[in-house]
């Protein structure tokens, strides 16, 4: 009889069980014997089925909880491409509106309009006006070149404008110095003259600087194999052979050369240009050279404009406005300057953003007849420059372009007048030759 309740109490057992739950599992938890249904005979699991079962069991359902769910469907796969695609079409739609209302010209299909052509640079040793994406390769093509006159200023070059990491620069110059200290301190000692190229201080230092090696076979350095003391094998190593001592003083002076080193850079060419009186000089149409961003970014920049009138309207507190002035700053890397003479005639050039209100006053002042005279400049705005101003241009809010206002300090000109005399020509003639109207 007690068979009987028990195989009933089994029965219910069964078929009120939901997933998870192991047949001959009861409240206390404790395994009892598997019981067959009935209608067909069925083989119980083992022990060892059951808990590898319930341990897995318990395994997808704590992963189900706590990690997320990853889409990986067909379906969500086209979906997100679809978002995308329809983000992308709406920002590109938004842009060209932008654009046509404003009246922008759009630098691929009409650089006549620019006010300047682009941003251009000068090579110190050949003197060839480069643009921006030549400057590089035509600078590294030119100290190669300068081997032939000058091997040992060629080298030095070479290890300070093609290495960009200078404190890597720093610490296989100090190296190389100390080699040749020790060579002119100790002539005679053939241990020094030496240098293993399989060194791990040379290894890690020096033989990763480009032109190291030059440098060093500039100085007398022969590379050859020698050798090892007391193996069967050779190295290779470069050797300076014995120096008379008037060869070492030389060398000497090499190295504070090499110490002294600076890299070479293109200078930027401030393409002086003088333009006739004009109403528009006021009006400026920048080349995407003038900006450190790209075209898409250029794109974005003129659908912000609208936000920024509106962002100027609200309330702002004083970090919140030096931070957005931060950035602004950021986005330009030269500056296209206009300075109205009193004469109305324009004076332009082109600075480097990051440059000092000096090199603004030295550019006006190297164009003028008399540049003896003190002068002032007045930005956009009422606001006096000084010629020794430490401020950046882009710290004055001068990039990336401005006009300026050109006007004689009144005690000079005071002195002059009292004297008879009077400064009737203000630029020199020379930029008269290429004189411009703006349109």
């Amino acid at each position: 009889m007690k068979k009987f309740f028990d195989d009933i109490k089994k029965d219910i057992k069964f078929k009120s069980a939901g997933p998870g739950n192991k047949l001959t599992e009861d409240s206390s938890s404790k395994p009892q014997a598997p019981q067959v249904p009935r209608g067909a005979p069925r083989k119980a699991p083992t022990d060892g089925a059951h808990r590898a079962g319930a341990a897995a069991l318990a395994r997808i359902e704590q992963q189900q909880q706590h990690r997320p769910k990853v889409q990986t469907s067909q379906d969500a796969i086209r979906n997100q491409v679809k978002r995308e695609l329809e983000a992308e079409a709406a920002a590109t739609a938004a842009s060209l509106k932008n654009t046509d209302v404003e009246g922008a010209c759009v630098p691929q299909k009409d650089p006549s309009c620019f006010s300047v052509p682009g941003v251009f640079f000068i090579c110190p040793l050949t003197g060839k006006t480069l643009t921006k994406t030549e400057k590089e390769m035509h600078i590294k093509e030119a100290i190669l070149m300068r081997f032939s006159e000058d091997a040992i200023e060629a080298s030095i070059m070479m290890i300070h404008t093609f290495n960009k990491d200078k404190e890597r620069v720093k610490a296989a110059v100090d190296i190389i110095s100390k080699y040749i200290e020790n060579i002119c301190k100790n002539p005679t000692e053939e241990k020094y003259r030496k240098i293993k190229l399989s060194n791990k201080v040379f290894q890690e230092k020096v033989s990763g600087i480009e032109g190291s090696r030059e440098y060093l076979q500039a100085l007398g350095f022969e590379r050859t194999t020698l050798p090892v003391d007391g193996e069967d094998r050779t190295e290779e190593f470069l050797v300076l052979p014995a120096q008379e001592s008037e060869t070492l003083e030389q060398m000497k002076a090499h190295v504070e050369r090499l110490q002294k080193g600076e890299p070479l850079r293109a200078k930027l060419d401030r393409q002086p240009q003088v333009f006739r009186p004009s109403q528009h000089a006021t009006d400026f149409q920048l080349p995407p050279d003038f900006y450190n961003l790209t075209a898409e970014e250029l794109k974005r920049e003129q659908q912000q404009k609208s936000e920024v009138v509106e962002r100027n309207a609200m309330l702002r507190t004083k970090a919140m406005r030096e931070k957005d002035e931060e950035r602004e700053r950021r986005k330009h890397n030269y500056a296209l300057l206009r300075v109205r003479l009193p004469d109305g005639n324009i004076l332009q050039g082109t600075f480097l953003a990051w440059e000092r209100v000096a090199a603004l006053y030295q550019f006006v002042r190297d164009s003028l007849e008399n540049g003896w005279q003190p002068f002032e400049l007045m930005a956009p705005g009422g606001q006096k420059l000084k010629d020794d101003e430490e401020l950046a241009l882009n710290e004055c809010n001068l990039a990336p372009a401005a006009l300026l206002t050109f006007s004689w300090d009144a005690a000079v000109q005071a002195d002059i007048a009292a004297a008879g005399g009077k400064t009737a020509v203000l630029l020199k003639s020379a930029l008269f030759e290429n004189i411009k109207t703006l349109s």
